[in-house]
């Protein structure tokens, strides 16, 4: 495993959240095209990493999902659950707190 997928296993459920903050309903291939557009192609997204990601945010409560047809073909859209959007926030909150202290620690400035 490369060193990026072991930093991403631990911020991928928050990376997802953010996105979805950010720009409200996507789908799971629009998550992955985002991140990789964003980070310059050096984290990129597999289908493996985001469905199973997906499905566990929602099994908790953070995202819904609904269907639309588009061109013809169904395509599943996730968006934040309003009713959760407190705990997403603090999710995002303490990431960002968290690598702050990790650039603190490593002498990087911000």
């Amino acid at each position: 495993m490369d060193s990026n997928k072991k930093f991403l296993n631990g911020t991928l459920n928050t990376i997802v959240l953010a996105l979805l903050r950010e720009n409200g309903k996507m789908y799971g291939y629009e998550i992955c095209q985002l991140t990789k557009e964003k980070t310059d192609n050096k984290i990129l997204l597999t289908e493996g990493a985001i469905y199973p990601t997906l499905h566990r945010l929602e099994k908790d409560g953070l995202i819904i999902s609904s269907k639309e047809k588009v061109n013809g073909r169904t395509r599943k859209y996730y968006a934040i659950n309003q009713s959760s959007l407190q705990e997403v926030e603090s999710q995002i909150d303490l990431l960002s707190q968290f690598t702050g202290h990790l650039r603190s620690l490593l002498n990087l400035t911000t």
